[in-house]
């Protein structure tokens, strides 16, 4: 046998295998039970600045645009109308044509197509007697409407002044002589004091079930405040051009001499009440001494007013209607019933000026707390209405 030639394995000799190196392990041919191969992390993609396009920037600053320029044309749209309805109501004054736009009509009742009206004229409220107020404009726009052929006074007040109270009844008077209609009085919840005395201007009188009325009197409310005025350390002292011009200040006591003077003022204006009234219940024969027993300032019930000749019938507003249509000799497809509302300026609604029945209102605690006579019910909130 050759030397190179190799031993087979049953001639080799007994040597143990050599172990292979600690770290040259083999790994198992397939990875064992329950392994999953691991997924690689994600990659974190950032675009450099040099990609963006610059199109979200451009809609944002279009979008603010467009908004801004939507306000500009609202605001220049608005203050073109307000501007437009300062002028055209400064036009229509100038013109004569503001009574007929500050007083609109509402037809309430009756036959709507008919040309002929009765008109319902509202007193609603504390009583001041504003010139220009909303009882004057109805007033003057019945006197200039010649389809009226009746009118219903609604009133609804615990009464107010001395001289709007007589303002208006004269007002009343003076409608009912120029236009030659009738006047039928319709009371509401209250027409007491100086809502009585406006009444006096009707034909006839009529007051609802649950009306109070009466309170026939005349009071000036006047106060002192000299004691508190001591204790916070308050003195007044006016500078007056006669000892009665600060008659009524509520800063010091009143002497007799002014009670006096107070007095007699409130007796004129008792006696001139009265006067009015024995003057608008003439038909009835009220005698002048069944009203001095009635003009204490008592409120009466409506069941009371009509057995002391105060008023004429119970009934609702449609039967004020109803008897107004017959005095003037209309038939009810005849005529239509017309209510007038107050038609606002841009002003009054920004300013709510001719908002009605606020309670308490600044104006209404001026009237009332100001040294005046009053033909007020008393104890009756104030309510601040059309004037």
């Amino acid at each position: 046998m050759s030397e190179n030639t190799p031993e087979t394995p049953s001639s080799a000799p007994n040597v143990p295998p050599v172990p292979p190196p600690p770290h040259s392990v083999s790994p198992p041919p397939y990875p064992p039970a329950g392994y999953r191969t691991p997924l690689p992390p994600p990659h974190n993609y950032q675009p450099s600045p040099s990609q963006s396009s610059g199109c979200g920037k451009a809609v944002v600053i279009g979008l603010i645009f467009l908004f801004v320029l939507g306000i500009i044309c609202v605001s220049v749209l608005v203050g073109t109308f307000f501007l437009y309805a300062v002028a055209n109501d400064a036009f229509s004054e100038i013109a004569g044509e503001q009574q007929e736009k500050t007083v609109t009509e509402k037809v309430i009742g009756g036959n709507r197509k008919a040309d002929e009206k009765i008109v319902v004229i509202t007193i609603d409220g504390m009583i001041t007697g504003s010139a220009d107020g909303f009882v004057a404009k109805q007033i003057r726009r019945v006197m200039s409407d010649n389809k009226v052929k009746a009118v219903v006074l609604r009133v609804n007040s615990p009464g107010g002044t001395m001289t709007g109270s007589d303002y208006y009844y004269y007002l009343l008077k003076k409608m009912k002589k120029e236009r030659k209609i009738p006047v039928v009085v319709s009371m509401g919840s209250i027409a007491a004091s100086g809502g009585y005395y406006v009444s006096m201007a009707g034909n006839e009188i009529y007051a609802e079930p649950s009306t109070i009325t009466g309170s026939i009197g005349v009071i000036a409310s006047l106060y002192d405040a000299s004691e508190l005025f001591k204790m916070i350390g308050v003195e007044s002292t006016p500078i007056v051009s006669g000892k009665h011009k600060a008659m009524g200040s509520f800063s010091k006591p009143m002497s007799e001499e002014e009670r006096a003077i107070w007095q007699n003022l409130i007796d004129d204006n008792f006696a001139r009440f009265k006067e009015i009234i024995l003057d608008g219940r003439d038909k009835v024969d009220l005698r002048k001494e069944e009203l001095d027993t009635l003009a204490t300032g008592q409120i009466y019930t409506a069941n009371e007013a009509v057995a002391n000749k105060l008023i004429d019938e119970i009934g609702y507003q449609d039967d004020a209607v109803e008897r107004a249509g017959k005095l003037a000799k209309l038939e009810e497809r005849d005529y239509k019933v017309i209510q007038y509302t107050p038609k606002l300026s841009v002003m009054d609604v920004l300013l709510d000026a001719q908002a009605p029945n606020k309670l308490l209102s600044g104006k209404t605690l001026t009237e009332v707390t100001t040294p005046k006579v009053y033909l007020l019910c008393p104890y009756v909130v104030p309510i601040d209405g059309y004037e």
